[in-house]
């Protein structure tokens, strides 16, 4: 989904993926993360993370790399080889289940929730741009449900249909949302990164 033409051989050509092999990290993405997390102060004030769609697992090695104090529960449907430190849960981030397990390692309370998540591609623009649409909010519901008031959500996001309505709904949900592209991301790529902070609680007035 994104991808430029030229397939595997270009792919393994490109820059971020060669350092990806060089460094030992499990995925070329791990450098977005990094550029992220330096440009916006990412993991400042975080001590506990929850990572949404986390296989192979090349965000949870930055996330240790650059601080392995942090507390980190990673879920994702694949299965995901051992990182020292990181709790895993295998399952579907929309399912209510998986959540719950998630609330009960957690506390129920965590600083930042991450994801890189993306569909199984279809090829289908529109039926892809909807598949990852429903995954960026589940990703913000659950983020909604268990960040603190200062807390942070970082998500994969792709521009097409929905997404306007999709940004002003998060838009009322919390303080303050950017969206960035880091340099790592392909030109060609129509995925950015939106990043909220402040989640709005309501009030029992509101709820009335």
């Amino acid at each position: 989904m994104g991808r430029p033409r030229g397939g595997e051989k270009q792919r393994k050509k490109e820059r971020y993926y060669q350092a990806a092999k060089k460094h030992g990290y499990r995925s070329r993405s791990a450098y977005k993360l990094r550029q992220i997390v330096k440009s916006h102060r990412l993991l400042q004030g975080v001590d506990s993370v929850v990572e949404l769609c986390c296989s192979p697992g090349g965000w949870t090695q930055v996330l240790k790399e650059l601080d392995s104090s942090l507390q980190i529960v990673a879920v994702d449907l694949d299965a995901m080889l051992p990182i020292e430190g990181v709790k895993f849960i295998q399952g579907d981030i929309l399912d209510e289940g998986v959540i719950e397990r998630i609330e009960t390692l957690t506390g129920g309370v965590v600083d930042l929730v991450l994801s890189d998540c993306s569909p199984k591609v279809s090829g289908q623009w529109e039926l892809d741009v909807a598949r990852q649409l429903s995954l960026v909010e589940g990703t913000i519901n659950i983020a909604h449900r268990l960040l603190g008031s200062k807390g942070k959500v970082l998500t994969k996001v792709f521009q097409g249909p929905g997404f306007q309505e999709f940004l002003q709904s998060v838009r009322e949900r919390f303080n303050s949302v950017r969206l960035i592209k880091p340099d790592a991301s392909r030109k060609t790529s129509a995925e950015m990164y939106l990043l909220a902070v402040g989640p709005k609680k309501m009030s029992l007035e509101d709820m009335s």
